[in-house]
């Protein structure tokens, strides 16, 4: 991307862990499109990626920050808008974690306990986000706040398990929040639902490569990358969806509005075949 759709603009990025993850993406298309912004995730994931490379790459502070800690974000809110000069004019929460997906307990069998902790991670964390926005006034009118969900929010898929609940507690959270950000702030707040993305969080997710290529042979455009993303949240971060807000938006090459393709169709015919 080579335009400078963000050029002046300010923001904070949550969730860059590595190069795979969308975040890590979005925050190189930001920089490119001249959008100045701090990283920021919990210190354990901090840890465990390779987060500083990003920051000198991007020129972005960093500063860890418990998601579900409401003094850790009010710290953040208030350091981003020191270092960065400002109020802010973007956000992405790019935040997502189920103990039960990794420890493999199936939707069926599920520990409360790891549900608890995986709903505020995933989807609880974005009221308290918006929450210490809003009160403190960080956001600057006609700013952007994008989180990512996923399509199990509105459809089944067995092994995303109490994720999908998360994903649509998420996008509720993005709807009520977003009417009064919008009504008193004129913050806009949406949500993009993205294609599977084989990123380190979603590996755990069991059947991934299978459904990968399950989504591609039913999406007529393919599976979105997280690049593509990248540079679609730069779109709604940017002036030109002024009026966008309350929305929870599908990238997914097609894939939320198909019944059943006929790549698919032909498979399962040449299986018959073969059966036969």
């Amino acid at each position: 991307m080579t335009h400078q759709l963000l050029k002046g603009k300010r923001g904070i990025i949550f969730g860059a862990l590595d190069a795979a993850s969308i975040a890590w993406k979005t925050a190189e298309a930001v920089h490119e499109a001249g959008g100045t912004f701090v990283l920021t995730n919990a210190p354990v994931a901090l840890r465990m990626g390779t987060i500083n490379e990003l920051g000198e790459k991007t020129n972005a502070p960093i500063i860890p920050a418990d998601a579900t800690n409401t003094e850790d974000l009010n710290q953040l809110i208030d350091q981003a808008v020191e270092q960065l000069g400002g109020k802010l004019d973007f956000v992405l929460h790019s935040i997502g974690m189920s103990i039960n997906v990794r420890k493999g307990k199936h939707y069926t069998d599920l520990n409360y306990d790891w549900l608890t902790k995986g709903w505020d991670v995933s989807a609880v964390s974005f009221h308290k986000l918006m929450q210490a926005l809003y009160k403190k006034d960080a956001m600057n009118e006609w700013g952007s706040i994008v989180a990512l969900s996923y399509i199990a929010a509105q459809r089944t898929f067995p092994n995303y398990n109490d994720m999908a609940d998360n994903k649509a507690y998420l996008e509720s959270i993005a709807r009520s929040f977003g009417y009064f950000f919008g009504k008193e702030k004129k913050v806009r707040v949406n949500t993009i639902s993205q294609s599977p993305t084989l990123t380190t969080a979603g590996k755990g997710v069991k059947g991934l490569n299978g459904f990968l290529r399950y989504a591609e042979k039913t999406a007529p455009l393919g599976n979105a990358t997280a690049s593509e993303c990248a540079d679609y949240t730069v779109m709604l971060f940017s002036d030109y969806t002024r009026k966008v807000t309350l929305q929870n938006l599908f990238h997914d090459g097609g894939f939320s509005f198909v019944g059943v393709s006929q790549d698919i169709i032909d498979e399962l015919d040449e299986l018959d075949e073969t059966a036969s």
